[in-house]
């Protein structure tokens, strides 16, 4: 028997961390061969960073070594072959995976441990490199792959994928791994294979080709039995486009949803949703909210620039399509998020700030903001495109949100960011970044969101304008607001230098978060404090546009966000304030006046939990798409309060008329 050792290093989150579920695709299929079954013995896959060294070990008597390679695993896996070669010269290492360049020159001059690379899907090419391993170990006919002395044409793409049978169902992730005690596992999970666009961005159809394939039904509701089961509590579904197929993918749904509903599991599930969607993913994700499961549904631009979605090839939906989707989300209770991605080609600093404008006109809960990462076989990294488009990139540490800070290991992983284009200077690109952040922890995650709409609708001021203002305020007048900027500025050009983009706060846990959720944290953390330097940059920003304000509506303006902002100390089940304006009505209601109107809010607190740490990963790492970490609008009740009972002077009948119904100058 010869001896098959394998990797698939993955980082943990909290108690959780991913099967290998590429090995165990490959590993399935091979050994539906016979004479591989009967020759290869395939022992547990190298999962966990902090064991390299045993793993080592273990390969002293390898025949192969086959290592699935991504950019989360990639130098740890690159010190894994280089030593098992040391002590093993005879062993066959085979690497593959989304890491693996398609244009491979000086690939093994730069990795001689490597004995040959594979070039797409894997199944069949193992099948055939261990058949001829078996043979006379000549791999000149191999399709797919390349080595020191040839390369050779390609795998045809797998059309058949039922012929691949379940990694899950024969239970050889199971056999692949090391259970260990208070670690559950995550499965990847694919019920179609192919993405039809062509995004320059993206290497996913590069790397599946564009035909997308479909798993047969059957098979899938026996493998969500099968995760219910093994107690499974997360599926990563990995199709690039979830609800492409809208009545099988309704299917799906529903029996995710009766499987969580039964048994509990999985606990949630997190599909990329499909490029372009429309109303009929509504009773998709109806499917899966009502299972508790849903996160929610992706409503992705990733820019809103002609020009730079035609550069980069990205066809989106018309923006008032996309708007009139985001209310129609909204309108039927599915929390939707959308995603922008910063210094793509041809963008701009004003093109994005305008981007940043149209989002905050909508109805679109919550918004993610990316660095441009460069991938090694995305068409952004073609070397012409990137001369064409004066791409300037750095090697940072990798993000890896929510990630933990222990079990990483010694070996840092790195990514490809763009810090510079032919239309965006990487000063510029620095502002755009204070600008996402803005728009991110103050808008997005709500922390200024209804102050910020408030001089929107009645003053006519843009979002941008509105933080420009803010970021002057933090330069002129020490606050909890300048606090956090100035610490903000400082991780951005770490960032920008190659420092990484992890944030890592001891009194926020044991993870690593994005710094927009590490500064709503911080921002929220003490009530009194937060409430006082808000009042004061209202303050600012009313005498910078001479707008004279009644300090009574802006203090109860002020009173408003921060009652709609979920609070760590706060344990009342149900939260409830009295207001002298009818902000409800004047926010849900765009052009509505602004009555004087007495009036109690209340809701049921989104988040009620006496683990603090555990406070801030429910509100706003599990519960972002959710919306935890504010109140909606809609979801708000209110009962009208007499003058007695709110215990205010008369109402001197103050009325505030809109002025508009664009985004302002």
């Amino acid at each position: 028997m010869f001896k098959v050792n394998s990797s698939e290093f993955n980082f943990q989150y909290g108690d959780q961390i991913h099967f290998p579920c590429r090995i165990a695709s490959m590993v399935t299929y091979v050994k539906t061969n016979e004479k591989i079954k009967n020759n290869f013995k395939f022992e547990k896959s190298f999962v966990f960073r902090t064991e390299v060294e045993e793993y080592i070990k273990e390969c002293y008597d390898a025949d192969v070594l086959l290592c699935s390679c991504y950019v989360w695993n990639w130098e740890i896996t690159q010190y894994l072959a280089s030593e098992v070669k040391k002590i093993n010269p005879n062993c066959t290492i085979i690497f593959g995976g989304a890491q693996i360049p398609d244009l491979a020159q000086d690939f093994f001059k730069q990795h001689p441990y490597v004995d040959i690379i594979a070039h797409g899907e894997g199944e069949y090419i193992l099948e055939n490199i261990l058949t001829a391993y078996l043979k006379d170990k000549d791999y000149s006919q191999v399709k797919g792959i390349e080595t020191k002395e040839f390369r050779n044409q390609l795998q045809e793409r797998i059309n058949e994928l039922d012929n691949l049978p379940s990694p899950y169902l024969t239970n050889t992730v199971w056999d692949l791994v090391e259970k260990v005690d208070g670690i559950r596992w995550i499965v990847g999970w694919e019920t179609n294979r192919g993405c039809p666009y062509a995004c320059t961005f993206c290497d996913w159809g590069s790397a599946t080709f564009t035909k997308v394939r479909k798993w047969e039904e059957s098979r899938l509701f026996k493998e969500i039995e099968w995760f219910a089961e093994n107690k499974i509590p997360y599926i990563d579904c990995c199709d690039a486009n979830f609800g492409i197929f809208q009545e099988r993918d309704f299917r799906i749904a529903e029996k995710l949803k009766e499987v969580a509903l039964k048994t509990n599991y999985p606990e949630r599930v997190r599909p990329a949703w499909a490029k372009n969607s429309s109303e009929k993913i509504i009773p998709i994700a109806k499917q899966l909210q009502d299972g508790g499961i849903l996160g929610a549904v992706t409503l992705a631009v990733q820019s809103l620039d002609p020009d730079t979605l035609k550069i980069v090839k990205r066809a989106n939906i018309k923006f008032d399509t996309f708007s009139e989707l985001a209310s129609t989300f909204r309108k039927n209770g599915i929390p939707t998020y959308t995603e922008l991605i910063m210094g793509m080609p041809g963008e701009t600093l004003q093109s994005f700030k305008d981007g940043l404008d149209s989002i905050a006109m909508t109805k679109v809960d919550t918004v993610f903001i990316y660095n441009c990462t460069v991938l090694p076989n995305a068409p952004m990294n073609v070397p012409e495109y990137r001369e064409k488009y004066k791409i300037k990139i750095v090697r940072s540490p990798i993000m890896l949100v929510h990630s933990s800070i222990h079990n990483r290991g010694t070996h840092q992983e790195y990514e490809e960011i763009v810090v510079e284009t032919s239309t965006c200077s990487c000063e510029d690109l620095k502002e755009t970044y204070l600008y996402s952040w803005c728009f991110l922890t103050l808008q997005s995650l709500g922390i200024l969101k209804h102050i910020a709409t408030y001089y929107n609708i009645v003053h006519n001021i843009r979002y941008t304008k509105f933080y420009e203002v803010f970021m002057e305020f933090c330069r002129t007048a020490k606050s909890i607001f300048s606090d956090e900027v100035n610490h903000v500025i400082e991780f951005r050009d770490g960032g920008y230098t190659g420092k990484g983009w992890d944030e890592y706060d001891p009194k926020l846990g044991d993870i690593m978060w994005p710094i927009e959720e590490a500064s709503w944290l911080r921002l929220t953390y003490n009530k009194e404090k937060f409430h006082q330097d808000a009042e004061r940059l209202v303050s600012f920003i009313d005498k910078k546009f001479n707008l004279n304000t009644p300090e009574k509506l802006l203090n109860d303006l002020v009173k408003f966000e921060v009652f709609t902002l979920s609070i760590r100390d706060n344990k009342d089940e149900v939260k409830s304030e009295n207001f002298e304006f009818d902000w409800k009505n004047f926010f849900t209601n765009d052009g509505n006046e602004l009555k004087q109107i007495p009036k109690r809010y209340y809701y049921k607190n989104l988040v009620i939990e006496n683990d603090p740490i555990m406070w801030g990963y429910k509100t706003i790492w599990y519960g972002r798409r959710a919306g935890n970490y504010k109140c909606q609008l809609q979801k708000l009740q209110e009962d009208e309060v007499s003058i007695s009972d709110s215990n205010k002077d008369k109402p001197s009948d103050i009325v505030v008329r809109t002025t508009h119904s664009t985004m302002g100058p």
